[in-house]
């Protein structure tokens, strides 16, 4: 019998309701299919408070900007997403903020223009790169590199260097993820929706319910059968209301993202592992801790499991992993090591200002190659900070982000 406390809905939050839609370069066309996303999401969002589910996002998510962009010039792109930005804050649009994504960029032209593109339009300009490897298993270093350029050009040309809270490089990353700012989606696919979670309050609350045991096995074999179950409960009451949820533009339902996805306004994934009895996350043990979380996520049943479904490591977007980066409590290899486990890379980590476009590089094709490797999607997602050194603390000005110690590219 579950414990009443871990019904609480208020543990298990939606960090997002994810739309997927293909545009075209026909743009008399983008107001009805963004406004239809917009009110699916807003009226879904409703549907999920009036059971108690808090929603902290509505997203949209488009195929290639080349595809539906004027891409024959950076102007011509930016009077293009100009455009989108009016029609998202225009009277025609429900009343609800929506995060944007633009999709892939597939050439080097695309990959050029993103440093700008990000600095004038920020959070609207939400963009990825998908990097392949060749029959060996080498990452395509070519594209490695131009997407290294981009990294370091806008930590240079944006505050802080936060313009990469809105670039990722991905590797064996299918579409229809959920979270920013991997998400892509393809053409050749139906508009769809999607899910994703914010639990870290669910499974600290479900590891506190436990009682003292001895035996290591014993311990977590305890702990993820009420991790599982607890987070299992909620995903079922979850899929309950949208499967009953009607609306004119609902779309197919892809499915549900059940990683953690920690952010400042939960409990941080580093309380998980001193509940697990990690002494600090990057103590001995942590290897063993991420591998039995990531297991808990993929344990879900009842829909697709769609994007990571695994362990997030956001160091800014997760208070104690940024103190931990103070207390030098684990390095950028450490991540790399924990992501042969779960998941996700190297995922919003302050690097110094100063390193060098090719040692960004070296550290992205490191991650692709245990991406596919690996067979699992791992992202980069890199702070190169303006005239920080390691050991230096960031000063952040984003509500999304938390300060932390720089760290060393090796």
């Amino acid at each position: 019998m579950m414990n009443e406390k871990l019904k609480n809905k208020d543990l298990c939050k939606i960090r997002t309701i994810t739309s997927f839609l293909t545009l075209s370069k026909d743009k008399s066309t983008w107001e009805e299919k963004i406004k239809e996303a917009s009110l699916f999401g807003g009226d879904l969002s409703k549907e999920f408070t009036s059971n108690g589910y808090a929603v902290q996002s509505i997203r949209i998510v488009t195929n290639a900007f080349g595809e539906y962009l004027d891409t024959s010039s950076l102007e011509t792109a930016i009077q293009d997403i100009q455009m989108l930005s009016d029609l998202l804050q225009s009277d025609s649009m429900p009343d609800i903020r929506i995060r944007f994504a633009i999709g892939e960029a597939k050439t080097s032209n695309e990959i050029q223009m993103l440093p700008t593109l990000i600095q004038k339009f920020g959070d609207l300009c939400n963009v990825c790169v998908n990097v392949g490897v060749d029959e060996l298993g080498v990452p395509d270093a070519s594209k490695t590199l131009e997407c290294a350029k981009v990294v370091k050009e806008i930590g240079e040309i944006t505050p802080n260097g936060e313009g990469n809270f809105n670039f990722t490089i991905n590797y064996n990353c299918k579409p229809l993820i959920p979270y920013f700012p991997a998400s892509y989606h393809n053409s050749s696919d139906d508009d769809c929706f999607a899910l994703g979670l914010e639990s870290p309050d669910l499974l600290v609350e479900a590891l506190k319910s436990l009682t003292e045991e001895s035996n290591h096995n014993t311990k977590w074999q305890n702990s993820y059968e009420i991790m599982s179950s607890s987070l299992q409960y909620h995903i079922n009451d979850i899929l309950k209301i949208v499967n009953n949820f009607n609306h004119d533009f609902k779309r197919k339902f892809a499915g549900i993202d059940t990683s953690a996805a920690p952010s400042k306004n939960c409990s941080s994934m580093v309380d998980v592992y001193k509940l697990l009895g990690v002494p600090y996350f990057g103590a001995s043990g942590t290897i063993e801790a991420s591998a039995l979380l990531t297991k808990v996520f993929k344990s879900q049943k009842g829909c697709d499991l769609i994007g990571f479904s695994g362990l997030m490591l956001a160091v800014v977007e997760d208070e104690g992993l940024a103190q931990a980066t103070k207390n030098n409590e684990f390095e950028i290899r450490s991540l790399l090591t924990y992501s042969s486990v779960c998941g996700i890379g190297l995922d919003t980590v302050p690097i110094e200002g100063n390193t060098s476009v090719e040692k960004i590089a070296d550290i992205c094709r490191d991650t692709g190659t245990m991406a596919f490797r690996l067979n699992k999607p791992l992202t980069v997602r890199l702070f190169p900070v303006p005239d920080l050194k390691v050991g230096d603390i960031t000063n952040f000005q984003s509500d999304d982000l938390c300060n932390s110690a720089v760290l060393l590219v090796p």
